[in-house]
Order: structure tokens, then C-alpha cells, then sequence
């Protein structure tokens, strides 16, 4: 007996439908490389719906008290709370993630950071009225920038939604919001959800809509007439592509691309606990974290003791089924990545060493063993490029300057980390290293109250923290005559 794929569908103005063609994907499951579902294929009608839906909803949500957006953002984080265990099991079918780490390292997290821009659509800050020209006083109204086009990506998928749409919704825009063509269930259960909320408290369904699709249809989305804003989690060819298209009207565009972490270790570091954190933080979700502990700086003097201990966690790293409680992640999330992943490692330059790792796991899924790659160059392709898969690259320096070069030679610049004893090190390297987070003695940790984001081509704006919360915002200038 075969089972039917579960059929997954748009939310457009509280209703959950197909594509207006018909046309639909298959969604595979990582773990066993099969179909489970389809999801739309959303064409041009459908996003005209999408943002007619967002663009009628959008006065009535523009205009409530930040305290009634609060209540709607509270209600959504309770939700999310009360449906955990479907939200866990979604998202593990959706991109084959352990369902304990899942439970442990997401859900919480997506909750309190909804809770905290729901907080924050009450603190909305600006310069103090006054005079700044004789017989007139000025005010600074921060406003909402109106419709926002949002496209999620397959690493994170219920998470990187959780960034979209909680900020623009407490800010008081309304949503129309993509997964990735390879991960729409668990963004289509957010949606079911959302919309329980808004019939309990009465508002308009269109303030918030997902659209599944592939890049076409983020391509249509960013282009529609009606947006005021594009956001996008992806790499840096569809940065510079969203980039591009929005520039034809002037959209506000808010870009979170990749990544290619430097971890600077110098030799006063705790080197085995150091290795240990960072091979956690290189593996986690199998690598596939702009913010991955990828790419290892290390003191010549301690190289081979710190290789050693490295590659022994590697080794000790498991990687498996989601209801394995003993693994740390699960398979990559589809064959193009697998295959990408392997391809880093395959071209590798005679000079390389793979000290363990280095192979696809099993004849079924998409998994890849954890993996640490020496004797590299910095101007190796694995050094420069983002592999975005469960590979760390160890490299070695003399100084605290060619410390800083390296780490500063790619171009991306969205997280480092550095590593020492030596608070004034910690604290010049900190000003030294060009990315918009620097972890000392850690690596990865985020917390809401704090921005995350990058410079170059890992792009610009930030997700998280008050600053995350103003993306979404414009600013207006009002000036009244006191005569």
C-alpha cells in the first residue's frame, strides 16, 4: 500500500489554497531522500492575491495601538507553546533535524524572541520634540514601511520565519512570506496556527500570508508593485539578485546572506575545551549555519595538539535519525547540497589533508560525516567559498596580525570568534576582526535583546534586537508652527 503525499497549501487571506494553476512540487524528506508532500507552485496570480490580501489588511494593523499588535504577538508565542510537539515533528520531517535538539534548541528560543518584539512594538524610541527653529517644534514619527516581502531559508526554516515575520508584524507591517521551495511545511503550520489566533481576537486575515514557491516566486514577489520592503536569508547570488530587482522601484531591502566564520585560537586557549566547543559549533545542523564554526585559525606553536583534539571530537560526532537522541545533526537537506558538500572535498588541492571525515554516510538520505581538513592555503577554494555542510577547515598563523589578515581575507563578515586568555587580545582582535559579531571563548550563541547580521557580501540589516526591530520602520519628520 502507498500513502498519498500530504498536500500543503498557500494561506492567503485566511484561506489555505492551492496554486491558482494547479501546479504543485514535490517536498522531499532528507533523511530518506523520498517525497512526503507537495506545496503550490505559486505563480504570478497567486502572489497578486498574496499582496492584495497584505495591502487590504495593512490600515487596520498600521493603525492599532502597539499594545493590541502585543497582544496578537503574545497570543502567537502561547500558540507556538501549545503546539511544540507539531511544530518539532514538522520541522524534523521537513529538513530531517534531531527532534530532541529541535525541541530543545528552537522552539524555546523561536517563543521568547516572539515575545520580545512583542515587547517591542511598544518601545518604539526617537529624538525628543523641541525647537530647533524659532517658533517651530519638530517631532519624529517612526512609522511601518507598509507590505513586506519575506523569503525564509531551508536551514532554519520555522526559526528564519519566526525572524521574518515577528519584527514586521510588531512594527506594524503586514506579511507575505516564502519558505524555500525544499522546506514549506513547518512556514504552512506557523500559518494554520497564526490564523487560529487572528479569528480568536477578530483581525484581518491578511495580515499575515505564506506563499510556497520556488525562486520564481520570490522573484515575482520582490518585483510586485505592492511591497515596500524585500527581506531575504539565502546566499549572496540571491542577495545580489533580490538586490538587483528591487532597485528597479526603490524597494528597502533587507539582505541576511552567508557566512565563513573565522575561529582565531591562539595558544594561551583552553585547547581541548576549545575543540571540543567548536567542533559543537562547526557540526551543529550539520554545518549549515552562515554562523558555523567552519573555518579554524590556530597558532602554529599549538597546530598539531589542537588538530589532534579536533579531529578526535570530529570523530566522536554522530550524525543520524531524528529520533536518535545520541546525534548531533541529521542529514544535509537535499541532494544539490549533498553534492556541493562532496564537491569541496573532492577538489581539494594536493596540499590538503582530510584528517577524518570526508564522505557521505549510508546509501539513503542526504547525510555526510563530520569532517576536518588541514594543510589548506587561504587562497584554497574551501577556504574562501561558504561549504555550508559539516566541514571544518584548520589553518595556521605565526602572529596576531596574520591572525587578523586571514580571518579578514573572504569575502563575507557575518561572525568570528576568538579564543584566549588574554582579555587586551580578546578586545584588540575584537575591533580588528570585520564582521558584525565577534564571540570570545564561544561560539554561536544568540540571544533576542542582541543584532545579528554581517557586512560585505553577507549583507546588511539586522535580524534580532531593537535594531532588527527598526529595519522595519520608517522615518517621518513633522513640523508644526507655534504662531
Amino acid at each position: 500500500m502507498t500513502t498519498e503525499p500530504r498536500r500543503l497549501r498557500n494561506y492567503i487571506a485566511g484561506e489555505f489554497r492551492d496554486a491558482a494553476d494547479g501546479r504543485t512540487t514535490e517536498i522531499v524528506n532528507p533523511v530518506t531522500g523520498e517525497a512526503y508532500a507537495t506545496a503550490p507552485l505559486s505563480g504570478a496570480a497567486d502572489v497578486d492575491a498574496a499582496m492584495a490580501a497584505a495591502a487590504a489588511a495593512f490600515p487596520h494593523w498600521r493603525d492599532l495601538v502597539p499594545a493590541e499588535r502585543q497582544k496578537v504577538l503574545l497570543k502567537i508565542a502561547d500558540a507556538f507553546e501549545a503546539r511544540a510537539e507539531d511544530l518539532v515533528a514538522t520541522e524534523s520531517e521537513n529538513t530531517g533535524k534531531p527532534l530532541a535538539l529541535t525541541r530543545s534548541e528552537e522552539v524555546p528560543p523561536m517563543v521568547d524572541q516572539i515575545r520580545f518584539f512583542a515587547g517591542a512594538a511598544r518601545m518604539l524610541e526617537g529624538r525628543s520634540a523641541g525647537e530647533y527653529m524659532e517658533g517651530m517644534t519638530s517631532i519624529i514619527r517612526r512609522e511601518p514601511v507598509g507590505v513586506c516581502a519575506q523569503v525564509a531559508p531551508w536551514n532554519y526554516p520555522m526559526m528564519m520565519a519566526v525572524w521574518k515575520f515577528a519584527p514586521a508584524l510588531a512594527a506594524g507591517n503586514t506579511v507575505v512570506l516564502k519558505p524555500s521551495d525544499t522546506t514549506p511545511a513547518s512556514t504552512v503550520l506557523i500559518a494554520e496556527i497564526i490564523d487560529g489566533v487572528l479569528e480568536e481576537l477578530g483581525h484581518p486575515k491578511g495580515i499575515f500570508n505564506v506563499l510556497c514557491g520556488d525562486r520564481e516566486t520570490g522573484r515575482l514577489m520582490v518585483e510586485h508593485q505592492v511591497p515596500a520592503m524585500a527581506s531575504i536569508t539565502g546566499s549572496v547570488r540571491a542577495g545580489m539578485q533580490v538586490a538587483e530587482s528591487a532597485s528597479r522601484d526603490l524597494k528597502r531591502v533587507h539582505l541576511e546572506l552567508g557566512g565563513k566564520a573565522p575561529v582565531v585560537v591562539f595558544e594561551d586557549a583552553d585547547l581541548a575545551k576549545a575543540a571540543e566547543d567548536i567542533a559543537v559549533a562547526g557540526f551543529f545542523n550539520a554545518g549549515q549555519d552562515c554562523t558555523a564554526a567552519t573555518r579554524v585559525l590556530v597558532h602554529a606553536s599549538v597546530h598539531d595538539e589542537f588538530v589532534t583534539a579536533l579531529a578526535k571530537a570530529a570523530a566522536e560526532t554522530k550524525t543520524g535519525l531524528p529520533d536518535d537522541e545520541d546525534v548531533l545533526y541529521g542529514p544535509l537537506n537535499n541532494a544539490n547540497q549533498l553534492a556541493q558538500v562532496a564537491g569541496f572535498i573532492e577538489r581539494l588541492p594536493g596540499h590538503a589533508t582530510v584528517e577524518t571525515g570526508g564522505h557521505r554516510v549510508g546509501d539513503k538520505g542526504f547525510f555526510y560525516a563530520p569532517t576536518v581538513v588541514t594543510g589548506l592555503k587561504q587562497d584554497d577554494e574551501i577556504v574562501q567559498k561558504e561549504v555550508f555542510g559539516p566541514v571544518i577547515t584548520v589553518q595556521s598563523f605565526t602572529d596576531e596580525d596574520q591572525a587578523v589578515e586571514y580571518a579578514n581575507g573572504v569575502e563575507y563578515a557575518l561572525a568570528s570568534s576568538v579564543w584566549t586568555k588574554d582579555h587586551a587580545r580578546a578586545m584588540r582582535m575584537s575591533k580588528a576582526l570585520d564582521f558584525g559579531c565577534v564571540w570570545i571563548n564561544t561560539h554561536i550563541p544568540l540571544v533576542a535583546e542582541m543584532p545579528h547580521g554581517g557586512f560585505k557580501k553577507s549583507g546588511y540589516g539586522k535580524d534580532l534586537s531593537a535594531y532588527g526591530f527598526e529595519d522595519y520602520t520608517r522615518i517621518k519628520h513633522v513640523m508644526t508652527s507655534l504662531g
